[in-house]
This record gives C-alpha cells, structure tokens and sequence, in this order.
C-alpha cells in the first residue's frame, strides 16, 4: 500500500478523535461553562448535523479543486475549527467551532476514499479504502480514551489543542505523501450530481444510513445499558467502549480484504450477523462477559460494512464518483442521528435499557433486504444487458446455456 494511504489515516485519526472524544468529556465541558448536560449534547449533535450539511457543500465547492489541494484546505479548516473549541472563551464559540470542524469531516472522507481508490489497483481498491478508514477505527481504540483520560484531568482544552496538532500532522503528510491527482477531465457539478439518479448509488446510500445506523442505536446508550443491565461500574464504560474500538479495526480489515472478493456477499453477511447479534444482545447485556463478546462483535460487523459501502458507491457512481462518496459519508452521521433518535423514543416510552438493541436489529435487517434488492436489480439488469448485447429483443427469452 502507498504510503500516500498513512497521510489519509493520520487525518482519518484526528477526525474520528474529535467526533467521539467529546462524549466523554461533556460533565467538564459542561461544568466549565455552567450549562445542563443536555445542553452540552448540542456539541454531538450540532457536529453529527455539520458533517450532514458539510459533506455536500465541501464537496460542491471543492469540484473544481485538484483533489489533493482540496483534502489539504479541509484538513486546514479541521485544525481552524479545534483551536476554536480550544480556546472558545464561550459555549456558543465552542459550539461553532465544533460545526466548522465538522464541514470537514464528511468531504474529507469521501475524497480521500476516491484518492485512496486511485492510488491502487483496481482489485485493492476496497483493500485501500478500508486502509484509510483504519486510522478513524484506531482512533476509537487510541484517540478517543486518552483523549478522554488528558481531558479529565489535564483539561478538556488541552485535549482539543492536541487533536489540532493531529491535524497539522495530517496536513503535513497529505503535503508530502499524497501525489497530485487532478480531477479528470469533462467532470463538473451536473456529472456528480447525475450519480444521484442511479437507483443502485441511492440504495447503498440507504444501506448506510439503516447499517450503520444499527450499531448506533445499540451503542449511543451503551453507558447506561451496562450500567444499569449489566452491572458494570461507570469506570469500566471506557474499556468497554476500546472492546467496541478493536471490533471496529478488525471488521473495517476484513471487509476492505473481502470487499474487493466478493462485495456483495460480504454485505449479505456482515449486515445478517449483526442483525442477530443485535437482536441477542438484549438477552447478553444482562452478563459481564457476555455483553462485552458482544460489544465487540457489534464493532466488528458494523465496520465490516463500511468498505464495501463506500466501494459499492463508487462503483455505481464510477466516472463522477467524489460527490456520491462524499453524501455516503453523511449517510453514516444521518444513521447515527436517526437510531440515537429511536433508541431514545424506545427508552422513554418504557421499554428498557435494551430497547434500542431491538431499533438496531430492525435497522440491520432492513438494510439486509435493500442489499438483497440491490443484488436482484443488478442481475435483472446484467441479464437485460446481456440479452441487448446478443442482438436478442428485450422481450424474447433466450434459451439456457449449459
């Protein structure tokens, strides 16, 4: 793999450290400017919303900007928009740096995969892909507890200082490693835009959202669910969430390899099993051990997915792809935000701790039938072309070779 793919993952690493950290720092965040924790929740959700909005507009903005200039310009408004939350003499800065940081976030990703793609050939494509996204499953690993743990005790300031240092070292390696890619030629708005009317990028898009939207609805509430379920002290929420972590490198791993095999199956596979184990996981969150097996198979199923998604867009997008892999991006963060949101309509109307593990399996298996849908169109599809290609009418059902 090209060494170019390391700058994508360190930039990859202060993202995913800057989206997931502030969970865990929101009581000292929150204490520092006397606000209710609710309140200091606007930051999550303010940047899940930012990455919606940003993913397209970056995007936009950027289609007559070589690739490589423009991953550098979001990795410089990335390190703008943590010294802003550093430094913010107030929430509502902290709030708008948080948002600036976000508008890089989805874009980033969605160029860099097509970057990443481009760097390789055509059978690692996934491989690279899932390379990139590795720096975003380590920083859940790495990132996200010690950033955790400096902000507790250092400040959660000095935390944000350091995810903008991450940046700068992101930027330097996209300025050093990444080679000039510029876009290809006849490429503008209305050929990204053109992707969106190709019924197999919109249902990848859905696969997405209700995916990985799955795991979300499990582990937003995974604090309380082990907690009060499975009787885990508070202290232990932060190992449990390095379990879900380490599943998240295993799977994103396994499924770039598989991805470039076989896609589709690996997606049949990776969204079944986390159905089930999500479904199981309202029976394993009243056992230590059991909960946390789990935990870990919910990380490594639900990453599973992501390199065959993003790849599955870029595949039916080819030609005018950064658009499309930039929405996709979005995608995940309009999962995350839709299952966070049922799995809390489940809880207050009194169904429990483990509610939304049921929200999560449903989620799983709907995306399963839009990838068996899927599937079935592309056949019909590649059978139709077949047919036209032999110089047979559409109508006529030509005899069965065997």
């Amino acid at each position: 793999m090209p060494l170019a793919l390391l700058a994508l993952a360190i930039g990859a690493f202060g993202i995913g450290t800057t989206e997931f950290v502030i969970m865990g720092l929101l009581p000292q965040v929150a204490g520092d400017f006397g606000i209710s924790i609710p309140t200091a929740g606007l930051l999550v959700t303010g940047y899940a919303l930012g990455v919606v909005i940003g993913a397209p507009l970056m995007t936009v903005l950027g289609t007559k900007v070589p690739r490589k200039r423009m991953l550098m310009l979001l990795m410089g408004l990335f390190i703008v928009g943590n010294l802003l939350s550093a430094v913010a003499p107030a929430f509502a800065i902290m709030l708008i740096g948080r948002v600036v940081a976000s508008l890089a976030h989805g874009a980033f990703f969605g160029i860099g995969s097509v970057v990443a793609a481009e760097l390789v050939a055509p059978h690692k494509k996934a491989g690279a892909i899932a390379m990139m996204f590795t720096g975003l499953t380590v920083a859940n690993v790495v990132g996200v507890p010690l950033g955790t743990l400096i902000g507790q005790h250092v400040g959660w300031r000095v935390t944000f200082g350091i995810v903008a240092a991450l940046g700068v070292i992101g930027l330097a390696g996209v300025a050093k490693l990444v080679p000039e890619l510029p876009r290809p030629d006849g490429v503008h708005l209305r050929h990204e835009l053109a992707a969106f009317k190709n019924a197999q990028v919109l249902l990848a898009m859905a696969m997405t959202v209700l995916g990985f939207g799955g795991v979300f609805a499990a582990i937003t509430y995974i604090a309380p669910m082990m907690t009060h379920i499975a009787g885990f002290a508070d202290g232990s929420v932060t190992w449990l969430l390095v379990l879900f972590g380490l599943g998240m490198v295993g799977g994103n791993l396994v499924g770039g390899k598989f991805a470039d095999r076989a896609l589709m199956p690996i997606l049949f596979v990776s969204l079944g099993a986390l159905a089930v184990v999500l479904a199981l996981f309202t029976l394993t969150a009243h056992d230590k051990i059991a909960a946390a097996v789990t935990i870990t198979l919910i990380g490594a199923l639900g990453f599973a997915t992501v390199p065959p998604l993003q790849k599955r867009v870029l595949d039916q997008a080819h030609g005018a792809p950064t658009l499309a892999s930039a929405v996709n991006i979005g995608a995940f963060n309009l999962g995350n935000a839709l299952s966070a949101w049922l799995g809390g309509i489940v809880i207050a109307a009194g169904y429990g701790y483990t509610a939304p593990n049921w929200v999560g399996a449903a989620l799983a298996a709907a995306a399963l039938v839009l990838a068996v849908l899927s599937a079935a169109l592309e056949r019909r599809d590649g059978s139709r072309s077949t047919v036209i290609a032999s110089g047979a009418p559409t109508g006529q059902q030509t005899p069965a070779q065997h």
